[in-house]
């Protein structure tokens, strides 16, 4: 058997025959695909996204298993050979494991707890989440995004505590990315108020990173919830982090820079909930410290509004 022929075998049994690993949890052929592009694709690629929006997930993963060029407009050349190299039964088969050993539930765009808010990031939109926790949190309204440096100051942690905690207040429900800093402030904050708050990861939602968060994440996905468009078993990458902000900025109704360098990765938070037409806020720091650089630049640059306190941050 050759390798093309080996490929898609494994596709055709994993889509007629429902994976054990995933048996339970009542799923469409299409979401069973869904869960293999989770394995063998990568986040914000839109070549695959146009595929599956014009032939459905499974045709999708048939298309690249035969010769032709191109397929509803879409040029299948470089796509095939991004994907196709992933399409490892062994691989698929350990990473639907994992899932189904931390209790992943899989979340497809038909399921009533997928993000509204991800209709918006078009064909860039990820093709499923695995999640552990209280799934319902996804969807959860009013919801913000709370984000920021991860070498947080004693100012940032402590005006992020406050505006957090008035938010929980008001019913919001904080989203943010785990990462050390004014991202784990923000959960901890949530937390701490017997708020809900959800965590997007870059890697797979099996393997808890940063490492040093490992209790947090254990706790959010207890009474919150853990969330990533990566398949278990997944590693985090530059790249994954990258479109793992765009899951934050599109699941939530607006974003909110707590503190940031002039470079901040929360930056490319703000910038996808600019491109989405979110709310955009950030707090103003001492004109002094760097880690307030980038949020007077938000400011200045890119029409963020001043949050001083949660009043400000509940209106945006």
């Amino acid at each position: 058997m050759n390798a093309t022929s080996t490929i898609t075998s494994t596709i055709t049994r994993h889509l007629t025959t429902p994976p054990v690993a995933l048996q339970g949890q009542d799923l469409s052929p299409d979401a069973i695909a869904r869960a293999i592009w989770t394995i063998v694709g990568e986040p914000g690629d839109t070549q695959a996204g146009e595929l599956i929006a014009a032939e459905g997930a499974a045709d999708a993963l048939t298309l690249l298993c035969q010769g032709e060029d191109t397929a509803a407009g879409v040029d299948l050349t470089g796509l095939r050979a991004r994907v196709l190299p992933h399409v490892v039964d062994s691989a698929i088969e350990a990473a639907l494991t994992a899932a189904a050993t931390v209790g992943a539930v899989l979340i497809t765009p038909e399921h009533p707890h997928w993000p509204a808010g991800f209709a918006d990031l078009g064909v860039s939109a990820p093709h499923a989440l695995w999640a552990r926790g209280n799934t319902a949190l996804l969807v959860a309204q009013p919801s913000i995004a709370v984000v920021g440096a991860r070498a947080a100051t004693g100012y940032g942690e402590h005006v992020c505590l406050d505006i957090v905690a008035g938010l929980v207040s008001r019913g919001h429900t904080i989203v943010s990315g785990a990462a050390y800093g004014i991202d784990g402030m923000a959960h901890r904050a949530a937390l701490a108020s017997d708020g809900q708050t959800v965590a997007y990861l870059a890697g797979g939602v099996d393997r808890f990173y940063p490492t040093g968060h490992d209790a947090l994440l254990t706790r959010i996905a207890t009474d919150g919830v853990v969330a990533s468009e990566m398949a278990c078993g997944s590693a985090p990458t530059k790249w994954r982090f990258l479109m793992r902000n765009r899951l934050i900025a599109a699941g939530s109704t607006a974003t909110l820079v707590v503190e940031a360098g002039w470079r901040s990765g929360s930056l490319n938070v703000a910038g996808h909930a600019s491109a989405l037409g979110r709310p955009l806020g950030a707090v103003p720091g001492p004109v002094t410290s760097p880690t307030s650089a980038g949020c007077h630049r938000l400011i200045k640059e890119f029409g963020a509004r001043i949050i001083t306190d949660a009043t400000d941050a509940a209106a945006l």
